[in-house]
């Protein structure tokens, strides 16, 4: 069970990312952009029916659902990416190494390191 729940999440990374990708291109905005204006159009045909708006609607709420997972995939990879970049400068720097791993505190806990650091750059700056 677990060797499977590992692959899926492997394979769901990967699509995720890939997809991230191809959403994220103009190409596929004005794909989307083209299949507003096609669905328009269509709608004297269908006398713009109960049907013709259920498509649409149904379409975009299953699109955004799924879009949801897709895009908090991306933004948890790129801000865990972003953490570890600014933690190895801190290592390697000058700055408090107390600051690695800052991600991983309570909210009550990064404000108060957040007001120490403030204080501090108020009594420099005075």
């Amino acid at each position: 069970m677990f060797i499977l729940c590992v692959v899926m999440k492997d394979i769901f990374s990967k699509f995720a990312a890939g997809c991230a990708h191809v959403t994220g291109h103009p190409m596929a905005f004005g794909l989307s952009l083209s299949l507003i204006v096609i669905w328009g159009i269509l709608g004297p045909s269908f006398h713009y029916s109960d049907t013709w708006q259920l498509v649409a609607n149904t379409a975009t709420s299953l699109i955004t659902f799924l879009m949801v997972f897709l895009i908090q995939s991306s933004q948890n990879r790129d801000g865990a990416a972003i953490q570890a970049k600014l933690d190895e400068l801190i290592r390697a720097g000058d700055a408090e190494n107390r600051f690695v791993g800052i991600d991983l505190l309570t909210e009550e806990e990064v404000n108060r390191l957040r007001a120490t650091c403030a204080a501090r750059a108020k009594g420099r700056a005075a």
